[in-house]
């Protein structure tokens, strides 16, 4: 069984659904995630651009593991000694002595097998013997030059990060953020979308239907960001299947679900869509939305574990550690209560017929 998760910038599905990606995980479930609006600027960006991005002024460099482990810069600068050489590194003739003894071993231990291995001490790379951190596994396939990289990079890598940790799959459609396309300030960005700014309906519906998941899951739009809104007019289309296209695909109703966006959704006190008022939600008729929970009790580490690998947007989002999980407390405690569960939990809004 696949899950899909619509992620409409790199960090959202930690965010919001963190907690039932890390449960349907531990049942066996595949989960994908489709990040839709990863894509950076072709010029440098302005001064909002980065502070809507989370950067501000400083971006804050990934500090746990990534696709490839040497896409991790330093997190302290490194001493050099006078020989131009880092003040942790071995004398080159008493590596050498060490290096030589190590083969000899290495040779006595495999001369009665039909193959030999040589030893490596010094973790040089070399063309018949790479070095292990920088195989491609999945993710990118070069290395990230943290000192040169744009803002879309660096958040790329952290959405590689999540993926690897959560044990899922990602796809990124690299559509350019919404201020990179013309919504400069707060007012814009958290307001209505404009008329030329189509929602990426087809982009989305080719991956999804290719991946024949078992529910998909898209943003609510809490907080009215318009990437967020375009998303979910997405998932509403694919709703919408039998009476937009002429060959429609599969029925998704009872297959889409809504997630509520998290912080907005704590930020925000919501408690409902039955608050918006009529037409915030345009579902097709004949449908409404059905509220289920995710006991994410045993898994609230773990949810914010994931979010710590977005460390670019930690200071924005949350300004602290604690003040993050003290969020994740409160907003999760008043979940479970609303569903009747002890602890905490996610909440999800699914696309049923009437």
């Amino acid at each position: 069984m696949t899950h899909v998760f619509i992620a409409p910038h790199p960090d959202d599905v930690a965010l919001s659904c963190g907690g039932l990606v890390s449960g349907l995980r531990e049942l066996g479930q595949n989960v994908t995630i489709i990040t839709v609006y990863s894509g950076g600027a072709r010029e440098e960006p302005t001064a909002y651009q980065r502070t809507a991005l989370g950067f501000g002024s400083k971006a804050v460099w990934p500090l746990t593991r990534a696709f490839r482990s040497d896409n991790i810069a330093a997190d302290l600068p490194v001493a050099v000694a006078a020989s131009g050489e880092p003040g942790w590194r071995a004398d080159a003739d008493r590596l050498a002595i060490t290096q030589d003894l190590a083969n000899l071993q290495a040779r006595q231990f495999w001369q009665r097998a039909a193959w030999t291995r040589s030893a490596n001490i010094t973790a040089a790379a070399s063309d018949a013997r790479p070095l292990p951190d920088s195989i491609q596994a999945q993710g990118s396939f070069e290395p990230v030059d943290f000192d040169a990289a744009d803002m879309a990079a660096i958040r790329r890598a952290e959405d590689e990060r999540y993926a690897f940790f959560a044990e899922s799959s990602a796809i990124w459609l690299d559509l350019p953020d919404a201020v990179y396309r013309g919504y400069a300030g707060d007012d814009q960005l958290l307001g209505p979308v404009r008329d030329d700014d189509p929602a990426p309906i087809e982009a989305l519906r080719r991956e999804i239907l290719r991946l024949e998941p078992q529910m998909v899951y898209a943003p609510l739009a809490v907080g009215n960001h318009v990437d967020h809104q375009l998303c979910r007019e997405a998932a509403l289309a694919l709703l919408d299947e039998g009476r937009r296209w002429v060959m429609p695909g599969p029925d998704m109703v009872g297959r889409v679900a809504f997630y509520e966006d998290f912080p907005y959704a704590w930020w925000h006190d919501f408690r409902g869509p039955n608050e918006w008022p009529a037409g915030a939600l345009d579902l097709p008729p004949g449908m409404a939305l059905e509220a289920r929970y995710s006991d994410i009790s045993e898994a609230m580490e773990r949810k914010a574990a994931g979010i710590r690998l977005y460390a670019s947007q930690m200071p924005r989002l949350f300004h602290s550690d604690q003040a993050m999980l003290d969020a994740l407390a409160s907003y999760h405690r008043k979940i479970a209560g609303a569903g009747g569960i002890e602890g905490y939990a996610e909440r999800t809004w699914t696309a049923v017929s009437l």
